[in-house]
């Protein structure tokens, strides 16, 4: 059991610690970095084939790219060979971002597991599908690793933005029920 949880804190505390100097040396999420990362060694693509690349839900890539547009790291534009598909691509600003970027622990995740034989991969799938029930996890999106959280300092406007209450209104009273 032990040597289970201690596998979990190495990789955890990896990923923990690259999002963390991303965060620091770049100014942008791990998981932003990632995907920038991907963008550079595909070239344009498609939100469907990022979230192919990153091993993630469409959902997640396509928030995280959300925000690299609004920085302009990133552009959309539609697709050379099918105009009715867009494709995301590097910025010149996201080009330059990646120069002074070392590789996400995302990649190294990745790189690890497709290492593994067949058969590891598989009882590792079905040993964290099966402690994700026993959490019941299950049915809940997995984003990119720490790009739900917000940056240390920093709270999400989400967060902190208090639900105002909607008075009722009166019903009004015409004396027959």
């Amino acid at each position: 059991m032990r040597e289970v949880m201690d596998g979990i804190r190495r990789i955890v505390r990896l990923l923990r610690v690259s999002a963390r100097a991303s965060e620091r040396l770049v100014g942008i999420s791990g998981a932003q970095l990632f995907v920038l990362q991907q963008l550079a060694e595909a070239g344009p693509c498609s939100i469907n084939a990022l979230a192919e690349r990153t091993l993630t839900h469409q959902s997640s890539v396509s928030v995280v790219v959300a925000r690299l547009l609004e920085r302009g790291l990133a552009t959309r534009r539609p697709s050379a060979e099918d105009g009715r598909r867009v494709e995301v691509a590097l910025s010149p600003a996201g080009r330059a971002l990646l120069r002074e970027t070392p590789a996400m622990a995302q990649a190294r995740l990745i790189t690890g597991l497709r290492r593994l034989e067949p058969g590891a991969r598989e009882g590792l799938a079905q040993g964290l599908s099966a402690l994700v029930r026993e959490l019941g996890l299950e049915g809940n999106e997995a984003p990119l690793f720490f790009e739900d959280e917000p940056a240390p300092g920093r709270t999400r406007a989400r967060a902190t933005t208090k639900k105002k209450a909607t008075p009722r209104k009166k019903e009004k009273s015409h004396g027959a029920a």
